[in-house]
């Protein structure tokens, strides 16, 4: 039997899109990640991976910026992990 809860979860749920900027410096990683959402609707979310240590200071400015939101930020492996939510206003 379906648990019917679950499936409200799942669909609420954001779908995630991931920008792999592996590799790239500054300024790429923040005009890729600045292309994507623009295609991106309100609410809707992107997962961007930078190896740039300089993305740490340009992605928080970025988001600012442009009025959208930064949720997370994890480093690891040398690797930056950014989640960042797309405002209404951009």
């Amino acid at each position: 039997m379906t648990d019917t809860k679950d499936l409200r979860q799942e669909a609420a749920a954001p779908e995630i899109e991931t920008l792999d900027c592996s590799g790239l410096l500054c300024p790429l990683p923040v005009y890729q990640a600045a292309l994507v959402l623009n295609r991106l609707a309100a609410g809707e979310r992107l997962r961007l991976i930078t190896t740039d240590p300089g993305a740490l200071l340009d992605v928080p400015a970025m988001a600012r910026q442009r009025g959208d939101t930064l949720l997370s930020v994890v480093e690891e492996q040398g690797r930056q992990i950014f989640e960042l939510e797309k405002g209404s206003s951009t």
